[in-house]
């Protein structure tokens, strides 16, 4: 591939998958920060990149290109043990003294006054990516300022912990300024009092299976590898101090999540801020950099320069080296509006891994395989609600979601409308969800009076398995976007069976209207590309299966299709379905060779082996009997 910075030679000897080495991640470091500096301000405070603003607007985008760079370069000197050779810490030292010198004034240079969260908070976003980085660079940056640019930042730093912060991850940005001003002897009791504070809402955050909510919501998502452990966890082990709570759930986290990767290096495409991309390796470049991971240090670097190589050779990088707004290039239906032409530089959170210094063993060791390259897995994670599921032939992921919703707690199951990142059924390392306004992939719709349904607020029934198989259920509430929101007494059970690569979907319609229409889709593909979407009917749909276009395409594709089986409901009725995603086409006698559904139970029987999955409704049990 040719990239917009040269890059070493592969090293397909230490490096047998990926080719990169220790020296591609400098290389790329080094790359990204020259092209990000050439759109500076004079006195370096703001990094102005190109594109359409945030929400925040640009004076706040500015300091997010300053801040989140920073993290890069802090990352890159500090594991070179304060080797600068391209001259970054000058660049951040001027920047940090010009930015500070009158904060709030609007001018070429001054940085935004870190406020509460709803009144342009994203500088408190930032705060965190700059008191980070003077840590890991205190020895070089922060111990050669002036006491007056030092006073003039601690005073700015500290708007963070005298503001509201967003009722999520964001309590770790003052806690993670905090920690900083302590390690330079700047601590009191307002910096105790934050720090105490996140560890608090850490603990009540914590569900278990090394999960997080990402608030007091059921967001689940990669902000619990680049944000929920990766803050606590780096933050105890830059002050030496690690009590082996937060890194015990590091492990236990990236014991699943090691899961997350393809075959070519993709993370599964779900949750927001999506264009971080390959930060989504950080929490397992922390766990290599720390110590706490159950990951050999071949398994760790094949997934985090697996992961860093799928976007260097998808057109994630302009022609200008800059790395886009999106997923493959840029792609407007990936973002949220919080994010600026500076927002992907969290990808600056992979970097983690160059803390191991060249001998350690993350670097020295040869590659291994990554988890899905050794076997098919089937992996249920109750405390998430979600069911993983690979498949070593193809080297796809999919997970399937029984549990994560991003619906506020005060906000009722009609919280508004469909969330693409969160509302599917399922998700996975080779597609993405379709856009609003497009037909919906892995969604099951009730129909009443023409009105297709959402489901917004997930409410997990449980997760488990055995060994290649395993189930994930839930139930919610229909959500209707045009008219009224809910209609009385409605309600969707809903259960995944994974095994092999397939997929049942079962489904059991509770109160629905006479003359009420089901739908259910399967997966989003492009029209010629290499992965097949098949879903079959089982059970309940009388219509013939039809594929629906999605012209706004998905992350992956400009163009989508995806197949849809249709069928009457009225009071209760029950719907089974056979997905599969996968690079061959799959055969419906080949998988199942019988069914048995009825308002209490279904049966179905695997053509393979006459193995039979067995779902009861009530009290809900899932079995395979074979």
């Amino acid at each position: 591939m040719t990239h917009p910075f040269p890059l070493p030679p592969e090293d397909r000897e230490s490096s047998p998958y990926t080719g990169y080495t220790r020296a591609h991640w400098e290389a790329v470091a080094d790359g990204l920060l020259a092209a990000a500096w050439r759109w500076s301000t004079p006195g370096s405070a703001l990094l102005d990149l190109p594109g359409r603003p945030s929400r925040s607007g640009v004076r706040s985008d500015g300091l997010e290109g300053y801040a989140r760079t920073f993290l890069a370069a802090a990352f890159r000197v500090a594991g070179a043990g304060g080797a600068d050779p391209h001259g970054w810490l000058e660049r951040y030292a001027s920047g940090l003294t010009a930015g500070t010198r009158t904060p709030g004034r609007d001018d070429t240079e001054s940085w935004p006054l870190i406020l509460d969260h709803h009144v342009h908070g994203q500088p408190m976003v930032e705060s965190a990516s700059v008191a980070l980085g003077l840590r890991l660079t205190a020895p070089w940056l922060w111990k050669n300022l002036d006491t007056d640019v030092q006073d003039r930042a601690e005073e700015w730093l500290r708007g963070a912990l005298r503001h509201t912060p967003a009722p999520n991850n964001w309590y770790l940005f003052p806690y993670t300024v905090a920690g900083f001003l302590e390690s330079v002897g700047r601590g009191d009791a307002e910096t105790a009092a934050v720090r105490q504070r996140a560890r608090d809402l850490l603990e009540g955050w914590y569900v278990g299976d090394g999960w997080y909510t990402d608030g007091d919501a059921r967001a689940f998502d990669h902000y619990n590898g680049w944000a929920l452990h990766l803050y606590p966890v780096l933050d105890a082990h830059l002050a030496g101090t690690d009590d082996g709570v937060y890194g015990a759930r590091l492990r236990e986290h990236l014991d699943a999540f090691s899961l997350f990767f393809a075959a070519n290096g993709a993370p599964l495409h779900y949750g927001r801020s999506l264009t971080y991309r390959f930060a989504a390796s950080a929490a397992v470049g922390l766990g290599a950099v720390t110590g706490h991971t159950p990951l050999t240090p071949g398994t760790s670097r094949r997934l985090i320069s697996g992961s860093l190589r799928h976007f260097l050779d998808r057109d994630a990088l302009t022609e200008d080296g800059l790395l886009s707004l999106g997923w493959y290039g840029p792609h407007e239906a990936t973002l949220q509006t919080y994010s600026g032409p500076s927002s992907p530089y969290w990808a600056s959170k992979a970097f983690v891994a160059l803390l191991a210094p060249p001998d350690h063993p993350l670097w020295t060791a040869p590659e291994e395989p990554a988890p899905v390259e050794t076997a098919d897995r089937v992996l249920a994670l109750p405390a998430p609600g979600l069911l993983l599921q690979s498949t070593r032939a193809d080297g796809i992921v999919r997970l399937h979601n029984h549990g994560t919703d991003h619906v506020r707690p005060h906000e009722g199951d009609s919280a508004g409308a469909d969330d693409p990142h969160y509302g599917r059924l399922a998700y996975s390392t080779h597609t993405g969800p379709t856009a609003k306004g497009n037909a919906a992939d892995n969604h099951l719709s009730v129909e009443v009076g023409g009105r297709g349904s959402v489901r917004c607020r997930v409410h997990p029934l449980g997760a488990g398995g055995g060994a290649g198989w395993g189930w994930a259920a839930s139930w919610h509430r229909p959500v209707y976007t045009g008219g009224p929101p809910m209609v009385p007494g409605l309600r969707v059970e809903s259960v995944t069976v994974a095994r092999g690569t397939y997929e049942l979907r079962i489904h059991r319609v509770l109160g629905a209207p006479a003359d009420s229409r089901v739908t259910q889709t399967g997966w989003a593909t492009g029209p010629d590309g290499p992965l097949v979407s098949a879903l079959h009917a089982l059970h309940g749909w009388d219509e013939e299966p039809t594929l629906i276009r999605a012209p706004q395409g998905t992350a992956y594709t400009p163009w989508a299709q995806v197949p849809r089986l249709a069928g009457r409901s009225g009071g209760t009725t029950v719907h089974v379905s056979l997905a599969a995603l996968t690079a061959e086409p799959v055969a419906l006698s080949e998988a199942v060779s019988g069914v048995q559904a009825d308002d209490s139970r279904v049966e179905v029987t695997w053509a393979r082996d006459g193995a039979r999955t067995r779902v009861d409704w009530e009290p809900l049990g899932v079995s395979l009997v074979e």
